[in-house]
C-alpha cells in the first residue's frame, strides 16, 4: 500500500510540478523577463503579497498530501519530503521543456521568497531535493516495515546545521541587506554563489540521509 502511494504521491508532485512552471512561464511573459538577474520587473505589491501567498499554498498541498497518503507521522512526513522534492525536481524539467531555461545547470534562479528571498545556480536545490527523495523514500520504506526511525542528538545536530548552512548560502545576500523594505529586497541583484559554505551544508544533510538509510542494529540479548 504504501509503495502505490508513493507512486501516487510522486505523479501528483510531477503533475504540480508543470503547474507551477506554467504559471513561471505566463509570468516572465507578462513582465517580459528574460533574465531573472537583469529583467527583474518594478516591485508591485498586490502581485508579490499574491505571489508570497502561492509559495505558502505550496507548501500546504506539500504537507496536505503527504499527509493524507501516510499512515502515521514518519510515513506522513516522508511522504510530504518525497513530494517537495520530486516537484522542485520537475520543475525545471517542465520550464526546459516549455522555454529552454535553465541552460545549464549554473544558470540562477530566484528560488523562493519566504521569509526573505532565496538565490542560487539551478543545480544547488535540485542537489538538495534529490536528497528529500531520499530521505522521503528511506522513511516511508522503514514505515511499511513496521521500522521506526529514531535520529540520535548528533543526527539532529548535523540536521540542523546542514539545514542553516544551506539557507545562508541562498539568502545570504538577502541577510547582508537587512534591515530593508520589502521593495528593497525585491530588487536585489544576487552576488557570486559562495559554493563552498554551501557544500558544507549539502555535506552535512547527505549525511544525515546516509544515516537515516543504514540498517537498524540488531539488539543483543
Amino acid at each position: 500500500m504504501q509503495v502505490k502511494n508513493l507512486y501516487c504521491v510522486g505523479l501528483f508532485a510531477v503533475a504540480m510540478a508543470y503547474v507551477e512552471s506554467a504559471v513561471v512561464v505566463y509570468l516572465r511573459k507578462i513582465y517580459g523577463i528574460s533574465d531573472l538577474i537583469l529583467s527583474v520587473p518594478h516591485f508591485d505589491p498586490q502581485i508579490g503579497a499574491i505571489e508570497a501567498g502561492r509559495e505558502l499554498a505550496t507548501l500546504v498541498m506539500l504537507l496536505a498530501v503527504g499527509w493524507a497518503a501516510g499512515r502515521k507521522f514518519q510515513s506522513r512526513l516522508g511522504f510530504a519530503v518525497f513530494a517537495f522534492g520530486v516537484w522542485d525536481i520537475f520543475y525545471y524539467i517542465w520550464l526546459r521543456v516549455f522555454i529552454g531555461w535553465p541552460q545549464t545547470a549554473f544558470d540562477p534562479d530566484l528560488l523562493f521568497l519566504l521569509p526573505l528571498p532565496w538565490w542560487g545556480p539551478v543545480l544547488a536545490p535540485v542537489l538538495v531535493a534529490l536528497l528529500m527523495v531520499m530521505v522521503g523514500a528511506i522513511l516511508i520504506r522503514k514505515d511499511a516495515h513496521g521500522l521506526d526511525v529514531h535520529p540520535t542528538f548528533l543526527d539532529w545536530s548535523t540536521l540542523i546545521a546542514g539545514v542553516i548552512i544551506v539557507l545562508y548560502s541562498f539568502m545570504s545576500d538577502a541577510l547582508a541587506a537587512l534591515p530593508a523594505d520589502t521593495q528593497t529586497l525585491s530588487q536585489l541583484r544576487p552576488s557570486e554563489f559562495n559554493w563552498p559554505v554551501y557544500l558544507v551544508g549539502l555535506a552535512m544533510l547527505a549525511l544525515f540521509v546516509w544515516r537515516m538509510g543504514k540498517p537498524a542494529e540488531a539488539k543483543m540479548d
